[in-house]
């Protein structure tokens, strides 16, 4: 079984709002409903869980059933933070998803997912445990000096970097199992650490998947105007 974990757990200051930003309406539809969506869709999914916010849940409830999300089958309350939010959600799935399941965590605030883009996250941890949606980094890098942080004499092959974001995937034994350890020991679950950068500081190989540039976190109202532009514009029929 392949499970999605959509965290939406954020109250959101930076976006500005009254409301959180994965409650926005755009052309009349909930962020998170879009993102919802995309997994609603994808033949690869079978189940969906929600990390909502405090206080939320009741609204998360009656926007699904508005909207025919019927493959959501909980609603959990998320944490003080990401990574408490993510933990949460992948508690509530013990005795409920096996080891072997894949289980796709995914940005609620991360509405626009192509479907290849989740078809290879999904394939790539199913031949290998894991897997962390990527994409390459096409700007030069350069480290400041520490004699003087206004020059420079170094810098990173563009070539050695990966971008990284959700969706990620990972089988429900090792998430588990990590999850229990980091919050045991105190290891890659604070600031922002993400199950990624948590899964490397305990020692796990993670394996590249596909990504795309349009994927982007609706973070600031800039971010949320570039949404609602990719949610407006006529698709060029001559593009292949």
């Amino acid at each position: 079984m392949n499970i999605a974990v959509i965290i939406a757990g954020g109250s959101g200051h930076r976006m500005g709002q009254d409301i959180p930003k994965q409650f926005i309406n755009v052309y009349d539809k909930p962020v998170l409903i879009y993102t919802l969506e995309s997994f609603q869709r994808h033949p690869m999914v079978d189940a969906i869980e929600v990390v909502c916010l405090d206080g939320w849940e009741h609204v998360l409830s009656a926007y699904t059933k508005q909207f025919g999300i019927d493959k959501l089958k909980w609603i959990t309350t998320g944490g003080n933070t990401g990574q408490e939010s993510i933990r949460n959600g992948v508690f509530n799935l013990e005795g409920k998803a096996n080891n072997d399941d894949i289980i796709i965590i995914h940005d609620g605030i991360r509405p626009l997912i192509e479907p290849m883009v989740l078809t290879d996250v999904i394939s790539k941890a199913q031949k290998y445990g894991n897997a962390v949606t990527s994409m390459p980094y096409n700007e030069q890098i350069f480290v400041v000096s520490e004699d003087d942080n206004t020059t420079t004499t170094q810098f990173i092959p563009r070539e050695t970097l990966r971008r990284v974001a959700t969706p990620q995937a990972y089988k429900f034994g090792l998430l588990d199992e990590k999850y229990h350890e980091a919050f045991d020991k105190g290891i890659g679950i604070h600031g922002s650490h993400y199950t990624n950068t948590m899964m490397v500081e305990l020692g796990v190989r993670l394996h590249f998947a596909a990504g795309s540039d349009k994927n982007i976190k609706l973070t600031t109202k800039d971010d949320l105007e570039l949404f609602k532009g990719y949610m407006s514009r006529d698709k060029d029929n001559w593009l292949k």
